[in-house]
């Protein structure tokens, strides 16, 4: 009997975090005695939102671009992007010493936008309803003889992602559940690569939006299923299908999923901002809403969480968390 090799090993995420050691921040690991006994279990909240850019999309945007060979990286980078992996790319492409274009949607968060501007890449702009933006970007890189570089879609990037699960366990240890968010699906898939390459009895939770429960449904269906592009204040989370290589991954890897309204994603921005003093974007604060509400059922007694990013300017948090709000 053979047996086949996944397309990302918990040594190519051990490489990544290798490339990784020095360029991207290893970001701390909060606990909480009021968050504890709220949930009844000792949480372990792996704090992205401090990595650079704010987000862990530039572990696996910088990872991939540094394996690039030098004549592809000198002739400059593309990506897609609702905002985190755009920021991501273009500040990789400085780092590099290259240049990045980045197709993002006409209403990305403009603090995204500004901040993908200020690290030096060219945007162009599509209509997340309307637009194929995978599309657009394929022939933007054709056109011009750029490499694109996929929010999820790819194992160096999923590699790199992983590295959030590497560090959280290689400083609290061994954990009973691992709880994340659930995009395109690259955190969660390279996550539960390393966690369950170190700790095959962990489990692994991914959380999506209700309105964007394309994972979910394509996990109960076992084929990839699209939805309706969705609408939710969880924009880094707003995805029709998940993507077949991180599909192929998390059809195998994961425990569950569960969805949270964006209510409740608002109540747990708060709770993130009073009770722990960080900010938290919506996509980020997923994993902490499905904790507060219960929604993971009965907890095991150690849980580690991934806090996603903190991309969210001041105006947006307010109307979003702000007196009068929901």
């Amino acid at each position: 009997m053979t047996t086949t090799t996944p397309p990302v090993t918990l040594d190519d995420v051990r490489g990544a975090a290798a490339r990784l050691r020095g360029v991207a921040h290893r970001t701390p690991v909060l606990r909480s005695r009021t968050l504890d006994a709220l949930v009844g279990a000792e949480v372990f909240l792996k704090c992205e939102n401090f990595q650079r850019v704010g987000a862990f999309k530039f572990r696996g945007a910088y990872h991939a671009a540094s394996r690039l060979d030098p004549g592809r990286l000198a002739r400059g980078i593309a990506a897609y992007s609702s905002g985190n992996h755009a920021q991501a790319v273009a500040l990789a492409a400085r780092e590099l010493g290259t240049t990045a274009v980045i197709v993002m949607p006409e209403d990305a968060p403009p603090s995204k936008r500004a901040a993908t501007e200020e690290y030096g890449a060219e945007i162009i702009t599509y209509d997340r309803y309307s637009g194929d933006r995978v599309a657009i970007a394929e022939a933007l890189a054709a056109e011009r003889g750029l490499t694109l570089i996929p929010p999820y879609e790819h194992p160096h990037v999923i590699a790199g992602q992983g590295t959030v699960a590497l560090e959280l366990l290689e400083e609290v240890g061994e954990l009973d559940a691992l709880i994340a968010p659930v995009g395109g699906g690259g955190l969660i898939a390279g996550s539960a690569t390393a966690a369950k390459g170190l700790y095959t009895g962990i489990r692994v939770i991914g959380v999506e939006p209700e309105a964007g429960d394309d994972t979910k449904r394509s996990l109960e269906a076992g084929r990839r299923v699209s939805i309706p592009v969705p609408h939710t204040i969880a924009d880094g989370q707003a995805l029709h299908t998940p993507g077949e290589l991180t599909f192929s991954l998390n059809r195998r890897l994961l425990d569950g999923i569960v969805l949270v309204g964006d209510d409740e994603i608002r109540e747990a921005m708060r709770f993130a901002f009073e009770r722990l003093k960080i900010v938290v974007e919506p996509s980020g604060a997923t994993p902490l809403a499905a904790l507060l509400t219960g929604r993971t059922g009965p907890l095991p007694r150690r849980v580690g969480v991934i806090v996603s990013g903190g991309n969210i300017d001041a105006g947006r948090f307010t109307r979003l968390c702000g007196p009068g709000t929901p």
